[in-house]
């Protein structure tokens, strides 16, 4: 094992600036390869589960907002703007997640329907099986269900 790898095991901070400087004076041999390229790996799936995440509370106030209209508030409303922000700036700061967008709805909306369940207290079959909304819609800072 070498120091690289055996300080990603007892202090990741002081593992990564050292990796960061031995790539930068190009020190190849010395850098943690395997632990470098698990890390850049979870930083891709974390940028995945963010846009996901964000989607998620996205879909859920949406959900809310059309189907269960006697309770709309205006934090609703707020929570749709933020998480469309959100999104919008995720998909800036990190474009090829745009490839990722449509098998992300997919996967946000299941969990989406099931908030919505608990905070409603509507009935699960009350939410559409599959997200009635269009991706232009749910990013459409106008569109309100």
């Amino acid at each position: 094992m070498t120091t690289s790898s055996s300080l990603y095991d007892t202090d990741f901070a002081a593992w990564a600036l050292h990796n960061a400087n031995l790539l930068r004076n190009k020190l190849w041999s010395e850098v943690d390869i395997k632990n470098l390229c698990e890390e850049l790996e979870d930083m891709a799936k974390k940028d995945r589960h963010e846009l996901i995440s964000s989607l998620v509370i996205l879909l859920l106030h949406l959900l809310k907002h059309q189907f269960q209209t006697s309770h709309r508030s205006r934090s609703w409303i707020n929570s749709i703007v933020e998480q469309r922000y959100q999104v919008q700036r995720q998909l800036k700061l990190s474009p090829s997640l745009k490839t990722f967008i449509d098998s992300a709805l997919i996967e946000a909306y299941p969990d989406a329907v099931k908030l919505a369940v608990k905070e409603t207290s509507l009935p699960f079959n009350t939410f559409p099986k599959i997200s009635p909304y269009t991706l232009e819609q749910i990013l459409d800072e106008d569109f309100f269900p």
